[in-house]
């Protein structure tokens, strides 16, 4: 006889992913998403928006889509040693690559950094995003790709990483960043991060917009980017 408790555990169980099996690690081959094709657009004064941009992209690469991320404005700074830890973990993780297009220093501050190298690497950003999309629309999307092939072969998943600050920042327009997503194809999923200012002009265009916001910071009491937890 089954009672009401156990007809209610069976229900809920049936409405859930992997119907409460416990979920375990498997080898990762390369596989192909059933249902990429979305804009995210990560934004807001609060720490975590790369955080979580790349947690997705760890996330897609362990099911063996192919995953690369595009950065800019991150440079060097005094607060941040060379050697970066996402970096050292997308480098052992299959099928998930990264480049960097950062200058030393920060736009617009007065930090030893020339803007006119920011407005250059801003502009080879831009131009190595618009190649990866076109690539990517050249590609087979909706099949398995090599997890070690180049970018240039097409990726599943492409984050454009601190995009948004260079447009608030004045280094990229609008139209730069709309303009990429129209090139975007329908199999790959996009995402943008960046500015602490609300993208207004790309709310529109985007299927997936969230705003991490600050509550609470030890930056405001003075506190250096921490090894591990920054970077």
């Amino acid at each position: 006889m089954t009672n009401i408790d156990d007809t209610d555990s069976e229900s809920t169980r049936a409405n859930t992913p992997g119907r409460g099996i416990r979920p375990e690690a498997e080898a990762i081959d390369p596989a192909a998403p059933d249902e990429f094709g979305l804009v995210q657009v990560w934004w807001g004064d609060g720490k975590g928006k790369t955080t979580a941009a790349m947690g997705m992209g760890f996330r897609a690469a362990g099911h063996g889509y192919r995953v690369h991320m595009l950065q800019f404005m991150k440079g060097g700074a005094d607060s941040v040693e060379a050697v970066r830890g996402e970096y050292n973990a997308i480098a052992a993780m299959p099928g998930f690559s990264y480049e960097n297009l950062g200058h030393y220093g920060w736009a617009g501050m007065r930090d030893g950094s020339d803007d006119a190298d920011h407005q250059k690497q801003a502009d080879a950003g831009l131009d190595r995003a618009r190649e990866l999309l076109d690539a990517a629309d050249a590609a087979d999307l909706e099949s398995p790709l090599p997890l070690d092939g180049p970018p240039e072969d097409g990726v599943h998943l492409l984050i454009i990483d601190e995009i948004l600050y260079a447009v608030a920042m004045g280094l990229l327009s609008e139209s730069d960043v709309l303009d990429l997503i129209d090139r975007k194809p329908d199999g790959l999923e996009l995402v943008l991060t960046g500015s602490h200012d609300e993208p207004d002009y790309i709310l529109d265009a985007a299927d997936l917009v969230t705003n991490v916001r600050k509550m609470k910071h030890p930056i405001d009491d003075g506190q250096r980017a921490r090894k591990g937890t920054e970077y």
